[in-house]
Order: structure tokens, then C-alpha cells, then sequence
């Protein structure tokens, strides 16, 4: 049997490698989206994994009230509706942002080529792991930062995410409602919208059309000198 060494590091090398190790081994549907387009549902029985090969996607939760709540962002890479594994129906909702592509790869299929092929098991652990950073990290913000900072978090992530792709980071378009925002990081839509021209007061972004939805940001390290500004007891007490 061929050794295959796992690929973990998540970047544009590593998520190529994944890729190409996933094409090799596995009956791979690819599915071409577009804005909107559902990939699965919550409540819907667990069959298939998604790995995003291009284009952005949210996962949408019901609250208890029957609300959508954004509980997370995916990227190039990525896998979709791990959370399925565990008791046979997927928990959320898979939505496209923009226009894009996902592969659907069986769940049982993927177990089985793992038996032969390891590395696939650590493609699949390692994206897990991933999921678990993400939730923790997700949760230690909302838990410990202020509002402006969680925006500025938000906005870092997303260049992060882009940078390690090897996507432009300089200038990106939102995805996402202001709304959505506010959503996904227990803000109102106000309070977002008021943290995103702070930041723009402070130079720290620009907005590069009238709609706002298209962000530069001169230089990416600034999010993170603005998040420990609005961290220090006088960043609190101003905001």
C-alpha cells in the first residue's frame, strides 16, 4: 500500500494537497452554486460531507425562537456538515454567498477509502479540529471582547481567510448583510455599522463604493492594533 502523508497545514499549499488527495481517492460529486442556493438543510438525514472548492458559505441555525442565527463562515477547503456525524441529520443550513462550487463526498465512501488510504482520515480529523478552534475562538469573542473589537475581529478573519488562500487582501466585498454581521456576532445591526466607521473615521478601513459592501483595508496588521486599542481600559471607556 502507497504511503500518503497527510496534509494539515491549512493554507494554499496544504488545501491543494487535500484537494488533490480527496480527486484521487474518492467519488467526488461537484456541485456549481450561486448565491442563495442551498447545499443541505438542518434536519436533513446525513449522507454526504462538503468541501468547498470555490466561493463562500454560511451556516445557518434555527433559534429557539425560529430565528436564523449565522453560526459559521467556510471558505476554500473547508468542510460542511460535520456536525451531521454525530446523530445522522445535518444541524444547519449550508448557504452560498456567492457563486461557487462544493464537493459532495459520501460519508461511509470517505471511511471506507480511509482504511486504505490514512491520510484521508487525517483530512477529515484535521478539519474537525479546525471546527473546534473556530467554535472555541468564535465563543472566547463574544465572551471577551467589545463590540468595536469584535467587528475588527470579523474583518481579520475574513482577510486571514482570504490571505491564506492566496486571494488579495487589500480589497475584498462583504458577503454579508450588516445584518448578518450584527447575526453572527450577537450585535445589532447599529452597533456594526457604528463600529465600521469608527474604523473608517480611524483609517483603519475604506469603504470603496457607496453600497459600503466593498472593503480596503491598507494594511491588515492595522484590525489588530485596532482590537488591542479598543481592549485597553481606556479603548473600553471610550466605547
Amino acid at each position: 500500500m502507497q504511503a500518503h502523508a497527510s496534509p494539515t497545514p491549512h493554507d494554499l499549499r496544504g488545501i491543494a494537497d487535500t484537494m488533490s488527495l480527496l480527486a484521487s481517492h474518492l467519488p467526488i460529486q461537484r456541485r456549481l452554486v450561486h448565491a442563495g442556493d442551498v447545499v443541505c438543510q438542518v434536519g436533513q438525514k446525513f449522507g454526504c460531507l462538503y468541501v468547498i472548492n470555490s466561493g463562500c458559505f454560511k451556516q445557518v441555525n434555527l433559534s429557539a425562537e425560529g430565528r436564523g442565527q449565522v453560526v459559521g463562515l467556510h471558505f476554500k477547503g473547508d468542510w460542511m456538515g460535520l456536525e451531521g456525524i454525530a446523530d445522522g441529520h445535518y444541524g444547519c443550513d449550508a448557504v452560498a454567498m456567492d457563486t461557487g462550487e462544493v464537493w459532495a463526498i459520501p460519508y461511509e465512501a470517505l471511511l471506507q477509502a480511509g482504511l486504505r488510504t490514512p491520510a484521508l482520515l487525517g483530512a477529515l480529523h484535521a478539519a474537525m479540529s479546525r471546527e473546534l478552534k473556530r467554535d472555541r475562538d468564535c465563543l472566547m469573542s463574544l465572551c471577551t471582547l467589545p463590540a468595536d473589537a469584535r467587528v475588527a475581529g470579523f474583518l481579520r478573519h475574513w482577510a486571514d481567510a482570504l490571505e491564506a488562500r492566496g486571494l488579495r487582501t487589500d480589497q475584498f466585498t462583504l458577503r454579508m448583510t450588516r445584518a448578518e454581521i450584527g447575526n453572527y456576532l450577537g450585535m445589532t445591526l447599529e452597533s456594526v455599522s457604528r463600529a465600521l466607521s469608527r474604523m473608517a473615521r480611524g483609517q483603519v478601513i475604506a469603504f470603496a463604493d457607496k453600497a459600503r459592501r466593498d472593503i480596503r483595508i491598507p494594511r491588515v496588521d492595522a484590525l489588530t492594533h485596532f482590537i488591542q486599542e479598543v481592549r485597553s481600559p481606556e479603548g473600553v471607556a471610550a466605547h
